[in-house]
């Protein structure tokens, strides 16, 4: 089948009415997926109704550390698995809820799409967190794994399960290292989910955000290419097995981050004037920097055939207008 074609194949999405889930769920159950999407819109993760809104996708609202998983992996083809919790502080504050939920709860959805599922493809959503602070740049798979934090940790623990779920049993996984992801169905409220989310509600509200440092280089990736990324890796049997790290856009300073965004809010024609101070990292935060980052994909794009396709210029503009005309709902 092609990555446009899903007709009539089941598909368990995680985390499905989170950023990253919603935006999967949504692109396939266009291709003609029969989707389910489970949350359990844990407080203070990205969940919102509104995500779903139109996508005709069945939502199960059931704590994934909780609910029976068996009857949602039955005759699934393929799981996203994209449930976690990925706040920084709250892994720090909370260490045993970030494990309940990043490694335990995973280990219970390895056991149910063992018994129910016992053929499905399972992309994994991980993070380029766990090489913490990096020894070299770009950060390609082979570098040193040191997790900067107990949520690093928890949710390395969570892939690394995945993984030997492949190497014992043969299932055929894939797990992605995410970097920065944005766009629509982000997380604005609050900077739980990125700084980026807090930056343009402050753009959207016509109030200054803040830049912490300002001269650590990120690399973000929009959410069309992700969703793109996880979709290609479903599909490619020569992925399955494996760990890939997922880049963006060209890396850029934080402080260039924050330029770029006053100046695409500038170019529109609805906006308010946007402006940025900037400020050292409090302490609690200092302490778990990872100072710059950005991947080296070149493994993904080479197995999978990917590339991103979406500039930052033009996903800023268009996380902006998505969220201007529906910013309540994201509030």
């Amino acid at each position: 089948m092609t990555q446009d074609d899903w007709s009539g194949r089941r598909v368990l999405v995680t985390g499905g009415a989170g950023f990253l889930g919603a935006n999967l769920c949504h692109t396939l159950a266009a291709r003609g997926a029969r989707v389910v999407a489970l949350d359990g819109f844990l407080f203070g993760g990205g969940a919102n109704p509104a995500n779903l809104a139109g996508s005709g996708v069945e939502l199960v609202r059931g704590d994934i550390r909780e609910i029976d998983l068996r009857p949602l992996c039955e005759g699934a083809e393929v799981i996203f698995n994209l449930a976690a919790q990925t706040s920084h502080m709250g892994g720090q504050r909370d260490p045993l809820a970030d494990i309940a939920v990043n490694a335990v709860a995973q280990v219970r959805l390895i056991n149910a799409a063992r018994e129910a599922a016992p053929d499905a493809v399972v992309v994994h959503a991980s993070t380029r967190q766990f090489y913490g602070r990096p020894l070299r740049l770009p950060v390609d798979e082979s570098h040193p794994v040191a997790p900067p934090d107990a949520n690093g940790v928890s949710k390395f623990a969570g892939e690394q399960y995945w993984m030997l779920e492949n190497r014992v049993h043969h299932r055929p996984v894939v797990a992605l290292r995410l970097t920065n992801c944005y766009g629509p169905r982000l997380r604005i409220r609050d900077a739980r989910q990125t700084f980026l989310g807090i930056w343009i509600r402050a753009v959207l509200e016509g109030r200054p955000f803040e830049v912490w440092g300002g001269a650590q280089l990120r690399d973000l990736t929009y959410v069309d290419d992700v969703t793109e990324a996880f979709i290609l890796a479903a599909l490619r049997p020569g992925c399955h097995g494996r760990i890939f790290n997922i880049g963006g856009s060209a890396p850029i300073s934080l402080h260039d981050l924050a330029e770029k965004l006053v100046r695409v809010a500038a170019e529109h024609p609805n906006l308010p004037t946007a402006h940025f101070t900037t400020r050292e990292f409090p302490a609690d935060r200092a302490s778990i920097d990872i100072g710059s980052y950005h991947a080296d994909d070149s493994a993904f794009r080479a197995c999978a055939g990917w590339a991103p396709r979406i500039e930052l210029d033009e996903g800023l503009a268009r996380s902006l207008e998505w969220f201007r005309t529906r910013f309540a709902d994201y509030l």
